[in-house]
């Protein structure tokens, strides 16, 4: 099991530093090295200001969250986030203290739909996401769109050439390290 195809795959936006934060699935079969891998990971992309954090683990399947923690700041203080979140259960006075809300949920709930706010999903897809129960969006694609959709299609676009761009460079040899922008 190796994280690092993962990464390429799923948050080349987040390495990339179009998005603050992006969520994948790993099975693995040894507890321990999933945790030496999260360190490794967290050692190196830490320089660069990412961060590898495991959010849930069931039945050998681990949830990983890769985030920028500035860049989800940033997120989590547009107009109306922090007080959807408060209505939502999250304390809002630290980063630290919301996310280990989101960690508490995932333990405890099926899945919080309000992860999309974590995710940098735009907050009127959020609500319209819950208000709708997922149903009647405008458009679909890394998320169900309720509120922009040409900005949203627009995001879309460029996180999907990212993916692409990225996977082929990490073919062709280049390492997550070298593809990851700095803070």
């Amino acid at each position: 099991m190796s994280i690092e195809p993962y990464l390429i795959e799923y948050c080349s936006p987040t390495l990339a530093r179009l998005k603050s934060a992006n969520l994948f699935r790993i099975s693995f079969s040894n507890r321990l090295e999933l945790e030496q891998q999260l360190l490794a990971w967290n050692r190196l992309l830490g320089q660069k200001g990412v961060q590898v954090l495991l959010l849930r683990e069931e039945a050998c399947q681990a949830l990983i969250y890769v985030c920028r923690m500035d860049l989800l700041r940033q997120d989590l203080k547009k107009p109306g986030v922090g007080e959807f979140l408060k209505k939502q259960g999250y304390p809002t006075s630290t980063l630290g203290d919301t996310l280990s809300q989101l960690r508490q949920k995932l333990l405890t709930q099926e899945f919080p739909h309000e992860i999309g706010i974590f995710l940098g999903y735009p907050l009127d897809d959020v609500k319209g996401f819950i208000q709708n129960r997922g149903k009647n969006c405008k458009c679909a694609g890394c998320w169900k769109v309720y509120g922009d959709p040409s900005q949203a299609e627009k995001l879309f676009a460029q996180y999907q050439k990212c993916r692409e761009v990225y996977s082929r460079l990490w073919r062709q040899g280049r390492s997550v390290w070298q593809l990851t922008v700095a803070a």
